[in-house]
């Protein structure tokens, strides 16, 4: 059984460290314009079926776009901005566009400033010209003439940000918070075409920071400490495990917690980072498991011996906070990968790593179950016999 659930948790940690992988399959190349706009350059945007297709006069400074948005549902809005003074929402500089009831098109400038923005219309810092959109087979395209040479500088690069949301009416709702619409962000060097995305080279490091928060408690919380509680409730039965079960038990769940405080951690600082983007479910679990984890490893330290008359309450309390972890630890995993929204196969994966853990947990108690009750009869039938062997000292470890 060990060998088997040694081969598990490597398995779960090569699954969690390949969710990091993202790709994007489409291509802007052979894209041609109805209005038969031509563009020098396009890239394809990785996230929310997007395409950036663009010209820039370097004479003028002059950042000529047309954004595209396919796959768009009637009652959505859609953005692309630049943001001249960070790589996040906050600060930028965008242009809004929807669809409208009658069959026209709006579109608008309207500048960031605050989480809780409602996208009101407002001119940017920079002059834009040539503004217009188009809506046809569920795409949007918004094209527009950018005066970029203050915020490009000589450098030629700038942050994008595009997003997409649902409508009330004729007013645009904010956008999700997780999932793709925080990955949408990325740094565009102009001149040379390059376009690095968030968590790329070159571009920002949260969506690092959040696929590792998610590896580290998916593999604490989520796989380790299931995997320890089995090893200390069946592996203790078989007398050739003692006191050994004891011991990898220990070490389990304390690599387990010590795993989990930096994924806690690095949830806490990701957090920090982000004050308009908050995930109330998610963080109350994250801070229950902490701290009862905590007073869990604490509790270990005040662990009376078997035969103290406190020990049943002591059991009754190691056990109820170890099986509460379990289930609070599993229920945050899942809310992380809703969050995160990787490709489904991870989510099918991590599922499927808990349902064989559950199996082998059904099939080890009516193992157990079968153990105990048979070592039972034994005893008493020793203890019926003439002269019955004594059955010896308990283990220090039960």
């Amino acid at each position: 059984m060990m060998k088997f659930l040694n081969q598990l948790l490597c398995l779960s940690l090569l699954l969690s460290i390949s969710m990091t992988t993202l790709s994007s399959a489409q291509t802007c190349s052979k894209y041609k314009f109805s209005t038969n706009n031509v563009f020098a350059s396009c890239n394809d945007l990785p996230f929310l079926d997007s395409f950036l297709h663009y010209t820039y006069d370097s004479s003028t400074g002059t950042l000529h776009i047309a954004y595209r948005h396919t796959k768009l549902t009637s009652g959505k809005w859609v953005a692309w901005a630049v943001n001249p003074t960070s790589t996040g929402m906050v600060g930028a500089q965008a242009i809004v566009a929807y669809p409208q009831s009658d069959g026209s098109v709006r579109v608008y400038t309207s500048p960031i400033r605050s989480y809780q923005t409602s996208l009101q219309e407002g001119d940017l810092s920079f002059n834009v010209s040539g503004l217009s959109a188009t809506y046809e087979n569920n795409e949007m395209v918004v094209l527009a003439s950018l005066s970029l040479a203050k915020e490009l500088g000589k450098g030629g690069t700038i942050n994008t940000v595009w997003q997409d949301g649902s409508m009330s009416g004729n007013s645009p709702l904010p956008h999700p918070t997780s999932g793709n619409n925080v990955r949408s962000v990325s740094t565009l060097n102009v001149v040379s075409g390059v376009s690095a995305a968030a968590g790329g080279a070159g571009g920002s490091s949260k969506l690092r920071k959040r696929n590792i928060h998610g590896i580290l408690n998916a593999v604490s919380w989520g796989i380790m400490m299931p995997i320890g509680a089995i090893i200390a409730r069946y592996l203790r039965v078989a007398k050739a495990a003692r006191p050994a079960w004891f011991y990898i038990h220990v070490f389990c769940q304390a690599s387990a917690y010590v795993i989990g405080v930096a994924g806690w951690a690095t949830g806490l600082k990701l957090g920090g980072d982000s004050p308009g983007i908050q995930y109330s479910t998610h963080r109350s679990i994250g801070i229950a498991l902490f701290s009862l984890a905590t007073v869990q490893v604490f509790a270990m330290f005040l662990r009376p011996k078997p035969e103290h008359k406190h020990r049943l309450y002591w059991n009754i309390y190691h056990h109820s906070i170890g099986y509460t972890l379990i289930i609070l630890g599993v229920v945050n995993v899942f809310k992380g990968l809703d969050i995160l929204n990787p490709k489904k196969q991870w989510k099918n994966a991590y599922t499927g790593i808990i349902v064989a853990l559950a199996i082998v947990a059904v099939l080890l108690e009516a193992f157990t179950w079968y153990v105990v009750i048979k070592r039972r009869k034994q005893e008493e039938s020793a203890k019926s016999a003439p002269h019955g062997a004594s059955n010896g000292n308990r283990s220090q470890y039960a």
